[in-house]
């Protein structure tokens, strides 16, 4: 073998040899991809597609869903007039031993609260303006709380004013159907009067056939009565926490008020309960039919989840 003085420049009359040609194809762009990532070159367009799948079917679920199942629990008929002296939102009248058997029903252990208070209310000073379209019907509210009851252990009169007035006006409550509106107002004749009350008051405003601790709505008085120890205690049944339990007390009695009378049913299996259900005694439509047997909820095993909103999805 003999070689070049300068190996990089042939001299001038010696041919190079050719190369001889190559046999394998140049590999393209996505075989590079291929060969370069391995399995996951596959598994990326997957969750890709995947991912789109996900979206669609998250902004398909915006849209309306069968009560009870995917959308928003449903109503009972809502009655135009609750003129009356009867009073609205109560179990019927029992033989005294409901208590005993419905232990969702009792008052769980808890804070102090008023046994007994004047029997006559105080108006908390404060207005908000009007609250949704109110296509149909503008409901005035006072906001009030009994003589004799103190609030101080749970942020005081103005707090309790604050609750009633911010569920209210979330979206999520009454105002999400456009014919109602609600505006607080502290003088004049209001639609009906929210008022916080004691235990031994409530008993005498909703009535205590039901050895159980209620709320309820009693036209007779204009009043929605909401009972002061389920305020401090909240509901055995009700497993969301003491702000969720007394957002869905609002929502309930006032729904009484606007024309919702009936009670309604667990509709669906873990789903979320109607807040026109009696949540305070129970999310069990077994629970619910003990204290009512010939009443609209069926003894059927449906449990349903708490939900303190009429459109929780709102």
């Amino acid at each position: 073998m003999r070689a070049l003085w300068d190996p990089i420049t042939e001299s001038a009359g010696r041919a190079r040899s050719p190369r001889p040609e190559r046999q394998a194809r140049k590999q393209s762009r996505l075989g590079k991809f291929v060969a370069t990532y391995g399995w996951r070159a596959y598994a990326i367009p997957v969750l890709a597609v995947v991912t789109v799948l996900v979206v669609i079917d998250a902004v398909r679920g915006t849209g309306p869903a069968e009560p009870g199942a995917y959308g928003d629990p449903g109503f009972g008929a809502r009655s135009t007039s609750v003129d009356g002296t009867g009073v609205i939102g109560v179990p019927p009248q029992g033989d005294g031993n409901f208590a005993a058997s419905i232990p969702s029903g009792t008052l769980p252990d808890g804070g102090p609260f008023t046994a007994t208070g004047a029997g006559t209310w105080r108006v908390i000073p404060g207005t908000t303006p009007k609250v949704g379209r109110g296509t149909e019907q503008v409901f005035t509210y006072t906001v009030e709380v009994e003589d004799g009851v103190d609030t101080a252990g749970f942020g005081g009169d103005e707090s309790f004013a604050r609750m009633v007035d911010q569920t209210l006006a979330n979206p999520k409550s009454w105002t999400n159907d456009e014919r109602f509106a609600f505006q607080r107002v502290d003088s004049g004749d209001p639609t009906f009067r929210i008022s916080l009350t004691s235990q031994m008051t409530i008993r005498q405003a909703c009535g205590y056939d039901i050895q159980l601790e209620v709320s309820c709505y009693n036209p007779g008085i204009d009043r929605v009565v909401l009972n002061e120890p389920r305020w401090v205690r909240g509901a055995v049944a009700y497993q969301g926490d003491i702000g969720s339990y007394r957002q869905y007390q609002i929502n309930h009695e006032v729904g009484h008020a606007i024309g919702y009378q009936a009670h309604q049913p667990c509709e669906a299996e873990s789903g979320l309960a109607p807040v026109m259900m009696q949540q305070t005694f129970g999310t069990s439509n077994d629970d619910i039919a003990t204290l009512d047997p010939e009443g609209v909820v069926p003894m059927d095993g449906k449990t349903c989840r708490f939900n303190p909103w009429p459109y929780p999805r709102g």
